[in-house]
């Protein structure tokens, strides 16, 4: 699971710093690798930052449970 979790946490990272992108400087580097917000390529990526970010809320709650 600590595999996954990494790989996930990784994802994350790379969704969160192309949202920054977007925010500040309204640039989709994902939509401009894989050519267009459309692409086969942009979607699967983007639901896979999504599917990132459930296991990350999963990774919270058992960290935050093995703290108690």
């Amino acid at each position: 699971m600590k595999t996954i979790q990494i790989i996930s946490l990784t994802v994350m990272i790379i969704g969160a710093l192309n949202w920054g992108l977007v925010g500040i400087f309204d640039f989709d580097l994902v939509a401009t690798i894989f050519g267009g917000a459309s692409a086969i390529g942009s979607k699967l990526i983007y639901i896979l930052v999504g599917l990132s970010g459930l296991i990350g809320i999963k990774t919270l709650i058992d960290f935050t449970s093995d703290e108690k």
